[in-house]
C-alpha cells in the first residue's frame, strides 16, 4: 500500500520476478531470523544501543568517520542527488544518520524483514522516506534503482549460503553502473550471539564476484568497548590495536 498526501509511504514488496517464490529454505531461514531477533530483542536491554550509551556513542562515531573518509576518496561531494537504500535498515537509525551528510529524504529508501522495525521507523523517519518491509533476498524495485546500497550487520545474520547469494546478487541488480555497497559486518563469530556468523574478506569477494571490494578492519569489540567505555583514552588506545576489531568496513564497487 502506497501513503499519499504527506504520509510515510510502505510498499508491499514484489520480487522482481514475481513468478519467483521463496522455496523452503529461504522459508525457514527468514522465519529463523525473525525468531532470532525476536530473542534477541527481549535479551538485550534497550539501553545498550542507547545515544547516552558511551560505548555505542564511540563506536557510531567511529563509523561516521571512516564513512566520511571513504566519500572522499570517492570524491563524492554531496550526496544531496544521490539514491540511497539501506539493506535491512532495522529503525532508519542510519538513513537519519545520513540526513547529517546532506542526503535529502525524499531520496532514502529502507527495506526491513521485521515489520516492528519498519512501524518504529515510521515514527522517527521523514514522511519523505520511502520504507518497505520485505525480504531483502528479493529486492521490489527495479533495475539501476540507487547510486548507494547500505549494508550494515546484515549477511553475518543469515546461515543459508544460497540466501546471502540471492541477496547479493539482488544488490548488485539494484545498484546503477558506477555506484557502490557500503559494507559493514562482523569479520569474526560473536561467541556471545550464535545467530551471528563473521564474513571474512574473502567470503565478500566471493559473494560479490568480479566487483572490486575495499574493506578495512574497524570496531573495538563491543564487551571490551563497553567494559572500559568510563575511559575515552582507553578506549581510544585499544581501539588503535587491529586485532581487537571486529567489524569489516568499506565498499563493494559496481
Amino acid at each position: 500500500m502506497t501513503i499519499a498526501g504527506g504520509k510515510l509511504r510502505i510498499v508491499n514488496p514484489q520480487p522482481a520476478d514475481s513468478s519467483c517464490s521463496p522455496d523452503g529454505a529461504t522459508l525457514a531461514e527468514l522465519q529463523r531470523i525473525r525468531e532470532a531477533y525476536a530473542r534477541r530483542q527481549r535479551s538485550i536491554p534497550a539501553s545498550r544501543y542507547s545515544s547516552l550509551d558511551r560505548a555505542h556513542v564511540f563506536q557510531t562515531d567511529e563509523l561516521k568517520r571512516s564513512f566520511v573518509r571513504l566519500l572522499r576518496r570517492r570524491n563524492a561531494a554531496s550526496l544531496a542527488e544521490r539514491r540511497i537504500l539501506d539493506v535491512g535498515c532495522g529503525d532508519a537509525r542510519w538513513l537519519r544518520a545520513l540526513g547529517e551528510f546532506g542526503a535529502e529524504p525524499q531520496n532514502l529508501t529502507g527495506i526491513d524483514l521485521l515489520p516492528e522495525r519498519i512501524d518504529l521507523a515510521r515514527q522517527l523517519c521523514s514522511p519523505l522516506t520511502t520504507l518497505v518491509c520485505g525480504d531483502a533476498s528479493s529486492l521490489p524495485f527495479a533495475d539501476s534503482s540507487f547510486d548507494i546500497l547500505l549494508s550494515f550487520t546484515l549477511v553475518s545474520s543469515i546461515r543459508v549460503p544460497a540466501m546471502k547469494a540471492s541477496l547479493a546478487a539482488e544488490m548488485l541488480r539494484v545498484l546503477r553502473t558506477g555506484g557502490f555497497v557500503l559494507w559493514y559486518d562482523f569479520r569474526v563469530n560473536n561467541p556471545r550471539n550464535p545467530d551471528v556468523s563473521g564474513i571474512t574478506k574473502r567470503e565478500v569477494e566471493v559473494l560479490f564476484r568480479g566487483r572490486r571490494v575495499e574493506l578495512e578492519r574497524i570496531t573495538l569489540a563491543p564487551p571490551l568497548a563497553r567494559l572500559v567505555a568510563w575511559s575515552s583514552p582507553l578506549l581510544n588506545a585499544l581501539s588503535s590495536a587491529r586485532f581487537l576489531r571486529t567489524h569489516h568496513f568499506g565498499l563493494v564497487a559496481k
